[in-house]
């Protein structure tokens, strides 16, 4: 019998790390008033106006977020949608993750990296995305989520 590749899933995984589970306490003239819990709503919300379930997921830890990235392998997982926080800047772990997967993924930033600290400027992950956005506030989940829809040829249910 001849292996035959795995069904996709409809779930997306939306992935967050260090540091946005203080989101609407921490900095909120960078990062908006908005908490992680609206983030994550926003997020259910738009995959289901796609026929798709958001599986949330935070962590504070490397290895935890790289753990979540197989897992979304595993499971067939349909897209990532990644905001790595600090992450984004320093980690090969996580940008191998996700080139090793092969799961269509789009990074989000919350805030504009670009007019940030200059160490901000580069993203180790951004590379391992088809696409990244950054400065929309927690509104570029929401465009990730459209985008990650379009690439993969889903349209909104009306």
């Amino acid at each position: 019998m001849a292996n035959t590749p795995a069904k996709t899933t409809k779930t997306i995984y939306v992935l967050n790390g260090p540091n946005l589970n203080l989101l609407g306490v921490r900095e909120p003239e960078t990062y908006g008033h908005a908490t992680l819990a609206d983030v994550e709503k926003l997020c259910v919300t738009t995959s289901a106006r796609f026929d798709l379930k958001a599986e949330c997921r935070q962590s504070n830890h490397e290895g935890e977020l790289v753990d979540f990235i197989h897992e979304a392998h595993a499971n067939n997982a349909a897209g990532i949608i990644v905001n790595a926080g600090g992450y984004s800047h320093t980690s090969i772990a996580l940008r191998d993750a996700l080139m090793a997967v092969k799961i269509p993924a789009v990074e989000v930033h919350i805030s504009n990296i670009h007019a940030r600290e200059n160490f901000r400027h580069h993203s180790l992950t951004a590379g391992a995305a088809f696409a990244m956005l950054s400065g929309f506030g927690i509104d570029g989940y929401r465009l990730a989520i459209n985008g990650l829809a379009a690439k993969l040829g889903l349209t909104a249910k009306a």
